[in-house]
């Protein structure tokens, strides 16, 4: 019985001196590296797609994005969604979304416009902006408008949203017309934050992400704008490349995987400092954007 009860105790000895390696193991190992999902929204480079489409989007392949958002050019395949969808495969690109208007939605287009982006796979078709959506006697009109879509999208397993600029952060009632139109719209509304609009606007994209969890599902990482159009990059001392922008992009990117539920991250590009060319710029931006994102562990 001795024996026994030493041999007991000697294995629990080793079991918990096992439990506490393991632990301080686990707690010694850096947090698991980020992956995730790039995209470019084509209007960034809508110039230069419209003087050579395919060459336009293999040199974004080749720059490593995982996929486009399309802004309404299509370039040759305007009215071939099978031909361009194997033709975004054949470079390895995915379709992340896409803007459009409220126009292609009316009865008449609306068919049409399902069956387009349904054949290219794009998931979300978000409206990029409206008027009514910071207008104090249209704002509802608008809302009604965007729930009644996405009621219909449902039905075909595709979602839609809105993207903001800098007017829809603008006081209304007692909140702003970003907040009003989130708190009136069902969850799989998107909310498509624009993080450079937001800082324009001088507001914590973080704490939009926060505010409506999980419908962030693709953000718009923009290069940090001046606090005006009037202020040079020289004067804000900041370059408009993502990474060279004196923004701290890592703690929105960490907002957006814990609590966004962000599946696409979209670099826009507007701006094209140093002399670079758009398709330049955007190269840049997803240099830094990646150089940032290796350095996340969650």
């Amino acid at each position: 019985m001795k024996l026994m009860k030493t041999l007991l105790a000697a294995i629990l000895l080793l079991t918990v001196i096992g439990c506490t390696d393991a632990n301080n193991k686990a707690s010694d190992e850096p947090g698991k590296k980020v992956e995730v999902q790039t995209s470019v929204q084509l209007w960034s480079v809508r110039k230069t797609l419209k003087t050579d489409f395919e060459g336009t989007l293999t040199r974004i392949a080749e720059m490593g994005f995982d996929g486009v958002e399309f802004a309404r050019d299509f370039g040759p395949y305007k009215e071939d969604p099978e031909g361009l969808k194997k033709f975004l495969d054949s470079i390895g690109l995915k379709v992340s979304g896409a803007h459009l208007g409220f126009n292609a939605f009316k009865p008449e287009n609306f068919d049409k416009t399902v069956a387009f982006y349904k054949a290219i796979g794009a998931p979300t078709l978000i409206i990029p902006k409206d008027k009514r959506a910071f207008t104090d006697d249209k704002v509802d009109v608008f809302i009604d408008e965007l729930v009644a879509i996405s009621e219909k999208l449902k039905v075909h397993g595709l979602k839609t949203g809105y993207h903001n600029h800098w007017q829809e952060f603008e006081e209304f009632y007692d909140t702003t017309f970003w907040d009003y139109i989130a708190m009136k719209t069902p969850k799989n509304v998107v909310m498509q934050l624009d993080v450079g609009w937001t800082n324009y606007a001088e507001k914590n994209a973080v704490d939009y992400i926060s505010r409506y969890q999980g419908r962030t599902i693709t953000t718009h990482f923009k290069p940090q704008f001046a606090k005006s159009k009037k202020e040079s990059e020289k004067a804000m001392g900041h370059v408009a490349i993502i990474g060279r922008d004196n923004f701290d992009w890592s703690a929105v990117i960490e907002a957006c995987i814990k609590v966004g539920g962000t599946n696409w991250f979209v670099i826009e590009q507007e701006e094209y400092p140093l002399g670079l060319t758009p398709l330049e710029a955007v190269k840049a931006s997803k240099e830094g954007f990646d150089a940032i994102v290796a350095k996340i562990r969650l």
